[in-house]
């Protein structure tokens, strides 16, 4: 695994952007979030870090590290669960900044990190300190998904009094909030130079 020595003493590299998504709608707020970071950004798909050793070095000599991570059936991706499983065993790990995307979030009972199962799971389960944290509500594309995940999702709506016609397209994402996540991350990278 590379040290800051590595990487040419103190040297920065760009913030590390991570996403774990299905069906792409974590990736375009991770997406939108570095296009947001007054530093450069790198972004990386969980899914992409195949090797232990992988997600090690892609942390090190980083201002931050943010992962954006969708939640499927009530679990966040394995990609991600595994990247912050590493993580969360580095010796020197940079500030981390978490979103969790969940289609719960679209009730504002369960929108904020203190409130959203999901992301509080997330954290208790990885023991997690994030610098920031944040809950996005998701996208709900129906004409998308396979048919088994389509009459799931269809399911899981009709229990939490979401549309449940099975052609809904709605962006329940509060573009405003990831924004302001991205200042976070930047606040995050600004404490973590201190």
């Amino acid at each position: 695994m590379p040290t800051d020595d590595d990487l040419g003493g103190n040297r920065t590299r760009p913030a590390l952007i991570c996403f774990a998504s299905r069906d792409g709608h974590a990736k375009a707020i991770a997406e939108r979030v570095g296009d947001r970071l007054s530093l450069a950004a790198e972004l990386v798909d969980t899914a992409a870090l195949s090797e232990d050793e992988a997600i090690a070095a892609a942390c090190v000599g980083r201002p931050v590290v943010a992962l954006v991570a969708a939640v499927r059936y009530g679990r966040h991706l394995p990609p991600a669960e595994r990247f912050l499983t590493i993580y969360r065993n580095l010796v020197t790990a940079p500030p981390l900044a978490l979103a969790s995307v969940n289609l719960t979030a679209r009730k504002p009972a369960k929108r904020s990190p203190t409130t959203n199962p999901y992301l509080k799971k997330l954290i208790a389960r990885h023991r997690l300190a994030p610098a920031a944290a944040a809950t996005f509500a998701g996208r709900l594309d129906y004409p998308r998904y396979r048919w088994f995940d389509r009459q799931m999702i269809r399911f899981i709506m009709a229990l939490t009094g979401g549309p449940t016609d099975g052609t809904s397209v709605v962006d329940y994402t509060d573009w405003a909030s990831v924004d302001a996540f991205a200042g976070a991350v930047d606040d995050a990278a600004s404490r973590g130079r201190d």
